[in-house]
């Protein structure tokens, strides 16, 4: 938003750190959410925008008290905080796995078997963390959480994480938080081969309102990228709505997650 602002206004970075003395590393942090804007930053910079209406600076600067207050996924250190912080405050999540089971659906022993085989290994206290953060990431799927739509590929309910034991359990939680009002929950099966989502996996966060961007987060092995241009959104909720059509119905996806569990038995 400040960063919208500015262009708005026609300001170049140069333009504002020489009108506020800031630095341009201080400026370029508070526009890419790396730094939160204290009240006085913000207030500067409503006055240097020509943001008048009441309502919207003290919207501003809400957002700027928020940002400030330290998030619960803070104490964790997770290579991916900025992802968790995104999907807290999503309003629509379209989630796509290709091989594993999301992070939402983990149970514990499947979580904590998938960080026992993370390349650069993890220590035990490393992999207590991030599976404690794991099953607190999962209160979003209560009933006033945003609306949840998974999709996964066949192979990752018979690739045994954890043991047999623990395969079992996992889709038996599958099942259970499939049937929740506000999640949707399909498998692409084997039988249909080639399919779009196998270059890897994506989620695309939905917000209400103009205080957040909609974004897809993509998963990489050189690393995860967030994408926010519009046709990148719009790539991405095409090849959703892609493998949703090629995907079982809710109903024949939970059927077959009880057949895949039986035989674990």
């Amino acid at each position: 938003m400040l960063r919208q602002l500015r262009t708005d206004r026609g300001l170049t970075v140069e333009d504002v750190t020489e009108r506020l003395l800031f630095s341009a590393t201080k400026l370029s942090r508070l526009e890419t959410g790396r730094s939160g804007a204290s009240p006085r930053d913000m207030r500067d910079l409503c006055d240097l925008y020509q943001v008048t209406d009441p309502a919207e600076r003290e919207r501003l600067m809400t957002l700027a008290r928020e940002g400030k207050q330290r998030a619960w996924w803070q104490d964790y250190a997770l290579p991916y905080e900025t992802y968790v912080g995104l999907e807290a405050e999503a309003t629509s999540i379209s989630n796509y796995d290709s091989d594993v089971v999301p992070g939402q659906f983990q149970t514990e022993g499947y979580a904590r078997a998938i960080f026992r085989a993370a390349e650069p290994p993890l220590d035990t206290t490393a992999i207590d963390q991030r599976v404690e953060a794991r099953l607190k990431r999962q209160a979003l799927l209560a009933e006033d959480g945003p609306r949840f739509r998974g999709i996964i590929d066949e192979g990752a309910l018979h690739r045994p994480v954890g043991g047999r034991a623990v395969m079992r359990a996992q889709l038996e939680r599958i099942i259970e938080i499939a049937a929740r009002p506000r999640v949707t929950f399909q498998i692409i099966p084997l039988d249909v081969g080639a399919h779009p989502g196998m270059d890897g996996n994506f989620s695309l966060l939905e917000f209400e309102g103009a205080t957040i961007n909609d974004v897809v987060y993509v998963e990489g092995p050189v690393g995860n990228l967030y994408l926010e241009g519009p046709a990148n959104l719009e790539k991405y909720r095409q090849m959703f709505a892609r493998l949703a059509s090629i995907a079982l119905s809710p109903d024949d996806s939970a059927a077959l997650v009880a057949r895949i569990a039986a035989a674990y038995d």
